[in-house]
Formats: structure tokens, C-alpha cells, sequence
């Protein structure tokens, strides 16, 4: 591969690992027009709404791909992988991968998703509201499904501290 830039700059890996990064791009652009985040039809004919929106797009694609690197170890996907190399050399999976795939369990014997999937599951927490008609008046209170195990790990993946079920 020929390149302008010079070899104290980048090395032979180095711009391997530049120009195969721009099929990463390519992805982000392809996930906008797929069903994940629907980027079309856009119904916006002012250029600031457009523009709006394409930087909407692009932040939830930003949040899904930081909310994949958290959740790793509850996804199908391969935590073991030499970044120096990732992007140059085709990757073997890891054996805790292949472990992943073949079980369809992780390492801690909870079910492994797809990112859709587990975003499925944990949309199953929920705020319920309890009204209670007494003689003595009305009370509301509030009450949070209790997280399963998965749920659970996964909340603690992503950094959120655990969730008040009273």
C-alpha cells in the first residue's frame, strides 16, 4: 500500500489500521438506513433540521456503540482481541468466544444476546403505579420491577447502581 505520509509518522501497521478503519465508517452510514436507527425517510426540507437530525442519528450511534463496548461480556461478541493487530490481521476468535457461541452462555453462566436482544430484555424493566383508595384517602406509590439476574450484571456493566424495587 502506497502512501504520502512518512514512515516515522506511520508505520506499515499503522496505515493498514487507517485505511481499514473507514469500512467502520461505512458501517455507521449502512446502521443509519437499516432498522436500527432509521435514519430514512427524513421529512425535514430546512438545511438546519436535516443537519439536526443527521447529528441525532450520529450521537444514538455513538451511545450504541459505547453501550456494545460496556455490555461485551453479555453480548456475542469477542473481548480478547489484540487491538495493535485487529485491524490488519484477520483475527482468530478466542476460545472464551467460541465458548460464547457454542454455549450461547458467558463465563458466569448467564445467557449471552445480541445487542437487540438484550436492549429487548432490559426494555421488560418497568415503573409501575400503584394507587390505593382507603377510607383514610388516596395513595400513589411507585414500584420498579425487580431486575433479573442479567438485567442486573448488565446495569452494573453499563455503571448504573441497582435499582430501588422497595
Amino acid at each position: 500500500m502506497r502512501t504520502s505520509v512518512d514512515e516515522t509518522l506511520m508505520d506499515g501497521f499503522e496505515v493498514v489500521k487507517a485505511y481499514k478503519s473507514l469500512s467502520s465508517v461505512e458501517e455507521a452510514f449502512r446502521c443509519y438506513k437499516s432498522i436500527d436507527l432509521k435514519v430514512r425517510p427524513i421529512y425535514h426540507y430546512k438545511g438546519d433540521r436535516v443537519k439536526a437530525h443527521i447529528f441525532l442519528c450520529m450521537l444514538a450511534y455513538y451511545v450504541e456503540w459505547h453501550l456494545k463496548q460496556k455490555l461485551a461480556p453479555l453480548l456475542f461478541e469477542d473481548e480478547e482481541i489484540d487491538d495493535k493487530y485487529e485491524d490488519v490481521i484477520k483475527a482468530r476468535r478466542s476460545d472464551s468466544a467460541i465458548a460464547k457461541d457454542r454455549k450461547k452462555r458467558n463465563e458466569e453462566n448467564l445467557p449471552v444476546h445480541s445487542f437487540r436482544t438484550l436492549i429487548e430484555d432490559l426494555g421488560t424493566i418497568c415503573l409501575n403505579t400503584v394507587e390505593c383508595n382507603l377510607d383514610s384517602g388516596k395513595y400513589v406509590f411507585y414500584k420498579i420491577t425487580r431486575p433479573t439476574e442479567l438485567q442486573q450484571k448488565a446495569l452494573s456493566l453499563l455503571g448504573i447502581s441497582s435499582i430501588c424495587t422497595q
